[in-house]
């Protein structure tokens, strides 16, 4: 990943080649056209043209290259970061995904939107987390993990959640990372923060 990214600072923006490289349908080339597409170039169809395109590629490779086109694209533009907060209830899971992992993200990096967006975001995970799709799921779950590692008053909730899902109960986690069970994680991350 070194390399590639080591590439996309040479060349820096150029969403002409981005294009190129992403019809290309390989996987490589899609990850640097990630990195160099140019957000104020973007719209909101491209990244449903991106979505139903990148079904073609395997769990981590969608993982990887959606976690690019989030950090590199849709959070570098006003307009598209609006867009994605339409994308909860959206029939492509990727774009529900790009939604659930910017909602984790902005709680992790202590961006928190106001309050009253957990409360919902809370309702939409426990109607929903046991019956998403696996792409999507893991970044609710995340959600919901740290919704209740920032705030308290839905700690036990979230904790509650954890436990009747029992999501990732049984996930092997390899040493010193943090388990995806939200009542160990939820434990493991307050502890840190007392």
């Amino acid at each position: 990943m070194g390399d590639i990214k080591k590439l996309a600072k040479s060349i820096k923006k150029d969403t002409e080649l981005a294009w190129e490289l992403w019809e290309t349908g390989e996987y490589v080339p899609r990850l640097l056209a990630a990195l160099i597409f140019d957000p104020k170039q973007l719209t909101e169809e491209d990244f449903h043209k991106f979505a139903k395109e990148m079904t073609v590629h395997d769990e981590k490779q969608r993982h990887q290259m959606g976690d690019w086109l989030l950090a590199h694209q849709l959070m570098k533009s006003k307009d598209l970061t609006a867009s994605m907060l339409t994308w909860m209830e959206n029939p492509l899971p990727i774009l529900r995904r790009f939604f659930w992992y910017h909602q984790l993200r902005l709680r992790w990096t202590g961006k928190t939107p106001p309050p009253e967006n957990s409360a919902e975001l809370m309702d939409a995970i426990e109607e929903k987390l046991g019956s998403e799709d696996p792409d999507v799921q893991w970044a609710m779950n995340g959600c919901a993990g740290w919704i209740g590692v920032f705030e308290p008053e839905f700690r036990e909730r979230c904790v509650q959640l954890g436990d009747s899902l029992a999501l990732y109960k049984e996930e092997k986690v390899p040493k010193n990372c943090t388990p995806n069970y939200l009542p160990e994680f939820i434990r493991i991350e307050v502890g840190k923060r007392e």
